[in-house]
């Protein structure tokens, strides 16, 4: 069960580039950073004789942990569209303050593979993007290698259409990672893309980005 300030940090010292602060002169206020923007995603304090931790948000989520649990609070001198505070007295299952953290984590982190499932969720319907182009949206005309691991690691194929990703020559993906082989055809296909002999046509269907669709 995480009801102490240091099961608390360690957890949020679990995720990439990540260290502790202290940056106020009352040491009660210990917090968890994000090296690259030093953006804090965990706060942790003693308020009434329990260790409380402060989480960043989605706003849309906000009022579901609050309804969900009596323990989860606006935050706590905190913007409380954007904040939780979550009171560790034992009443909220360990999954359940691990995943508010991860949440808040992912929310101020800036990593590599975030970016790229963004990049991904702009390609438009009925166009292709080449992994380059991927890569170049997402920061880094470099990574074109990193995009094809991200996406073979798509955590929410719903929403982030790695069907629409192709390689430089309009080829498809050998064996599309969520279906078989003919998935990735046939959900192009759905969208009015021509798939012949396992290639799409780029001059016809490639993202065109001069057109300011990003």
């Amino acid at each position: 069960m995480i009801k102490t300030r240091e099961e608390a940090i360690k957890f949020g010292l679990s995720f990439p580039d990540t260290y502790q602060d202290a940056p106020f002169k009352d040491l009660n206020w210990q917090l968890v950073r994000y090296k690259h923007n030093k953006k804090a995603f965990l706060w942790t304090y003693e308020k009434d004789g329990y260790i409380n931790i402060n989480v960043k948000v989605d706003p849309d989520k906000a009022f579901f942990w609050r309804d969900l649990y009596e323990s989860v609070l606006p935050g706590y001198h905190q913007n409380k569209e954007h904040w939780n505070t979550v009171i560790l007295d034992g009443s909220i299952p360990d999954r359940d303050i691990e995943m508010m953290i991860a949440e808040s984590y992912d929310i101020i982190s800036d990593s590599p593979q975030k970016r790229i499932y963004e990049a991904v969720k702009k390609i438009p319907y009925g166009c292709v993007a080449t992994y380059a182009q991927v890569a170049e949206v997402a920061g880094n005309k470099k990574m074109s290698r990193a995009v094809g691991n991200a996406l073979h690691k798509n955590p929410d194929p719903l929403n982030i259409p790695c069907y629409r990703v192709v390689n430089s020559k309009g080829e498809l993906a050998g064996e599309f990672a969520f279906g078989g082989a003919k998935a990735q055809e046939n959900l192009l296909k759905e969208e009015g893309i021509e798939v012949k002999g396992g290639k799409v046509d780029l001059e016809k269907y490639q993202w065109k980005l001069s057109q300011g669709n990003i």
